[in-house]
């Protein structure tokens, strides 16, 4: 396999804990460049974790992590970031007590090209027009859903390769879920950006990804193009709430009372 079909990321046989209890049990999976990915499951299933394994804030207890062609696994975060892989924390972790400005700038820190730098800002101001009208304004006064728009700002601003992108519609309303799902898509369209998306809200991630995994008890037990996931029974019961779906999938529901 050459450089250019190789996969950006992969995971081999991950597994890791928090103290005596397994998050993830021998988890394999690829992200290729240029794509969105998702993991789908409820909640607890493991999904923050492997995006916490992937960028080192929890070393794996087995398995490998690939990202570029080189082993990352149980690296120093600042190093990963260094390398061009970014995380954007469940419940948007901004800096609220500093400017909106400011937490740009802490999102290239690594970075020593001013012209890049400001050609970035200016970008990501485009896509989020709210942060230049608020960029002297404490980031904790903002709503919501613009600090989830500052924390996906922060992390363009180190120019990322690869962006690990943690349950972005949490709290967040319908209206407000779209518009930041549209930003990732033409993110990922437009810059090249390559995302790796944790979500529970799969009808949004499904239409939004290119290719998913579905996590169950911190295991993959299922993989497919989104398209085709999106018509597999089981996820049109349990997933995306389609009654039309079927007695297999109501016995299957009944049977392993997992798929919440």
């Amino acid at each position: 396999m050459n450089a250019v079909d190789a996969p950006l990321l992969s995971l081999t046989n991950v597994e890791s804990a928090y103290g005596p209890i397994k998050a993830i049990r021998g988890v394999s999976l690829e992200v290729m460049r240029g794509q969105i990915a998702t993991v789908l499951g409820s909640n607890g299933a493991g999904k923050s974790t492997i995006l916490k394994t992937i960028s080192g804030i929890i070393d794996p207890r087995k398995g490998t992590v690939t990202f570029q062609g080189e082993d990352i696994t149980a690296q120093d975060p600042a190093q990963i970031v260094r390398r061009g892989l970014v995380q954007v924390p469940e419940g948007r972790e901004v800096f609220p007590l500093l400017s909106v400005f400011d937490n740009l700038q802490m999102g290239g820190y690594t970075r020593r090209d001013r012209d890049g730098f400001a050609r970035d800002l200016e970008q990501v101001f485009a896509y989020f027009p709210v942060l230049r009208e608020r960029s002297h304004q404490n980031a904790g006064l903002l709503s919501g859903g613009q600090q989830q728009m500052l924390a996906i700002a922060r992390a363009l601003m180190s120019a990322p390769t690869l962006i690990l992108l943690d349950e972005p519609s949490l709290g967040l309303s319908p209206r407000l879920t779209k518009e930041i799902f549209d930003i990732v898509v033409r993110i990922n369209r437009e810059r090249g950006t390559t995302i790796l998306l944790v979500e529970q809200n799969a009808n949004m991630a499904l239409n939004a990804a290119d290719y998913g995994y579905v996590l169950e008890n911190g295991r993959i037990v299922m993989e497919d193009t989104c398209a085709r996931l999106r018509e597999k029974e089981d996820i049109k019961e349990f997933y995306l709430g389609m009654k039309e779906a079927g007695a297999r999938g109501e016995r299957r529901w009944k049977k392993k009372k997992t798929w919440r």
